[in-house]
């Protein structure tokens, strides 16, 4: 038997040092919370909340792929997410019926599409640099807008698709209760998309770890310094765009999954989505991965509960009403907490958090 290199032993120690460090135990803990979450907390706006943030959360992760690991500042990101949810519209919905083999097919078709698509764009538009590459892509989402709003024979138009989901999914399947909480087709779709998250984002754990993308973080490092050591550093860019892209369409059928009901601005939106989403990776961390869970339940928990700030204060303070009118402007009170967040977390809080621990650790030293 070939004995291990020094290498390898160091890895092999420092894995096992992170299976016991308390980071790990942190986000096992976060992940039985969601999965008892409808036991918790069965309305169904935490339910919506919660498995919205699992959502969102790989949406940001693909984003962060482009953005944090590989240097490329993409504004058409969202169409992808859209077109995924589209593709399980049209099957399911508009253009097929609820069954098993169409949702299949659905999952399938956004795939074959977001790689198709991510590969056009990349090889048109790659090799603008910076900003014109947004620009580019930011061009393309609109066009996406307007062809989905205006062939409404195709796309339902405005008025959008709903989506009945098959079988075991529907919202009138019902298995009977389980420790008080009735097994019905919204709580197996709950599991179902909170499952499938925890895969996306474990392979795309994988994919930033891999030698591919430690490629790709040299790229955006130094992109020719990358190219001197021998790194066709165009095909690489063009990889990381096409895996970010079919991860965002793959978020995007479970999207239509949970939601049942799809339209333009919805799910294509730039404003509605794609400036979330570049929220959210900022607010978690730019190129940590993980940022995307924090900066998504920043998010949407403001987004859910701040404009029910002021009809709590209308009912602990009725005279109050000065505190009743800022209350009624929470997009206000949104705006200072992200304008804390960037002035306490400069990287994002998941990359402000990791800074403090290496300088403690270096100070220890």
């Amino acid at each position: 038997m070939q004995a291990q290199t020094p290498v390898r032993i160091f890895r092999t120690a420092e894995r096992m040092k992170k299976y016991k460090s308390a980071s790990f135990f942190l986000k096992i803990g976060v992940f039985v919370l969601f999965l008892l979450v409808p036991f918790l907390f069965p309305s169904f706006k935490m339910i919506d909340l919660v498995i919205q943030i699992a959502i969102f959360s790989m949406l940001a992760a693909s984003f962060d792929i482009l953005l944090g690991y590989t240097g490329i500042l993409s504004f058409g990101h969202g169409m992808f997410f859209g077109l995924g949810a589209y593709s399980i519209a049209f099957l399911i919905g508009k253009h097929g019926s609820p069954s098993y083999l169409n949702l299949f097919l659905g999952i399938l078709l956004s795939m074959a599409i977001a790689s198709i698509l991510a590969l056009i764009i990349s090889f048109l538009s790659i090799r603008v640099k910076a900003i014109f590459f947004a620009m580019i892509t930011l061009a393309i989402a609109e066009l996406a807008i307007i062809l989905f709003t205006k062939l409404s024979v195709l796309t339902g138009g405005e008025d959008g698709i709903s989506v009945s989901m098959p079988g075991i999914f529907a919202v009138s399947f019902s298995l009977g209760d389980f420790l008080g909480l009735e097994i019905t087709g919204r709580i197996i779709s709950y599991y179902f998309i909170l499952f499938s998250c925890l895969g996306l984002f474990i392979i795309m754990l994988r994919f930033i770890h891999s030698p591919l993308g430690r490629v790709l973080q040299a790229i955006r490092d130094n992109s020719q310094r990358a190219e001197a050591l021998g790194y066709k550093t165009f095909i690489f860019q063009a990889i990381s765009i096409c895996f970010g892209c079919v991860m965002a369409g793959l978020v995007g059928c479970l999207y239509g999954i949970w939601v049942g009901y799809v339209n333009p601005e919805s799910c294509l939106g730039v404003m509605t989505i794609m400036l979330n989403v570049l929220l959210m990776v900022i607010i978690g961390g730019i190129g940590t991965l993980y940022g995307g869970v924090v900066g998504a339940a920043f998010l949407k928990i403001t987004q859910t509960f701040l404009p029910d700030l002021q009809h709590m204060a209308k009912d602990i303070f009725p005279g109050a009403l000065l505190l009743h009118s800022v209350l009624e402007r929470w997009l206000l009170l949104f705006g200072i907490l992200f304008i804390l967040i960037v002035i306490f977390f400069p990287r994002g809080v998941i990359g402000s958090v990791r800074e403090y621990m290496a300088r403690r650790k270096l100070s220890a030293l």
